[in-house]
């Protein structure tokens, strides 16, 4: 009976203090809600400490500091800070941690990081860093791979562009879009193995004629970036043996380089330089095309995409 009634006392204490925890903790809380300084907001810098002493108030913790997070960004965007935001990331990390589906956190704070200064923190990696821990957190939200996509493509890492992209077309109902960005991505990296085969698949499964078209047109430019610095090496070829550079591939076929003349996928014949280089003889029929375009040609402004069989 006496050991029942102090196991009782020692429960009395505990609940006394942790309702007095909380009473703390909620005052805290009004305190960031009503304009307190980021030094008051970032008292307790740890998640984990801070998942402790939220009694259960994870969610709110996590929308408070990403209230504040946002007035933090956009108070810089009127004060002159000198673009600086040192406390951008921690508030982020912090609202994260503390609910890791809190997806708006990773949508608009992967801007606000990746931004270049004044508009921006100017810190792609950690934005990366964000949007990948976004991600593990919610790996069937196609959104993340999309967002993590364009942070790797303005950092000019097509690779990782799409890889993101790709990774994001298998998420179940994904937008199909994404299978293009991958494609496209690929191609503007140079990884044309890669850029040939999802252009294939989406050539190949898809059912709307103009993503067909534009799937076409695409590895067509693909056989010829390919085909060109092909051609151009076998042309550096035929100097280093004959002393001289072809003058035609006539020329070339004579020496036995080649056994007919190049054409383009369109059946064009290829155009062969004074200076040795290997340029389409109409590069408005296969746009999208990086190699074989002549010096100073401007694209149009509207490809010229031909209709998918």
């Amino acid at each position: 009976m006496i050991r029942s009634r102090k196991i009782t006392a020692a429960a009395a204490v505990v609940l006394v203090f942790c309702m007095m925890g909380s009473v703390l903790l909620l005052r805290k809380l009004d305190q960031v809600r009503t304009g307190a300084t980021l030094e008051e907001v970032l008292y307790v810098s740890s998640p984990k400490l801070l998942r402790r002493f939220s009694l259960g108030y994870d969610g709110l913790l996590a929308d408070i500091y990403w209230t504040r997070a946002v007035q933090y960004f956009g108070g810089k965007q009127h004060i002159d800070y000198r673009g600086r935001y040192e406390l951008l990331w921690p508030l982020l990390n912090i609202t994260t941690q503390l609910d890791p589906r809190l997806i708006p956190a990773y949508a608009y704070g992967q801007t606000f990081l990746s931004a270049k200064p004044p508009e921006g923190a100017g810190t792609p990696d950690k934005a990366i860093e964000l949007v990948g821990y976004g991600i593990r957190n919610n790996p069937d939200d196609w959104h993340l791979y999309y967002d993590l996509g364009f942070i790797y493509y303005d950092q000019k890492d097509y690779h990782g562009a799409s890889d993101a992209f790709l990774r994001g077309s298998k998420v179940p109902n994904a937008h199909p879009f994404l299978k293009i960005l991958a494609a496209q991505t690929a191609e503007h990296g140079g990884d044309l193995q890669t850029a040939r085969m999802l252009w294939s698949a989406t050539y190949q499964t898809s059912r709307d004629k103009n993503i067909r078209a534009n799937a076409a047109a695409h590895l067509r430019a693909v056989q010829v970036d390919e085909e060109v610095p092909q051609l151009e090496r076998l042309i550096d070829a035929y100097l280093q043996r004959m002393g001289h550079s072809p003058n035609s591939f006539f020329e070339m076929i004579r020496a036995g380089f080649l056994r007919g003349i190049p054409v383009d996928p369109l059946g064009n014949p290829y155009q062969l330089t004074t200076d040795g280089h290997v340029l389409l003889s109409d590069p408005d029929s296969v746009p999208f095309a990086q190699k074989g375009l002549p010096l100073g040609y401007v694209a149009p402004a509207h490809p010229k995409v031909l209709p998918s069989d």
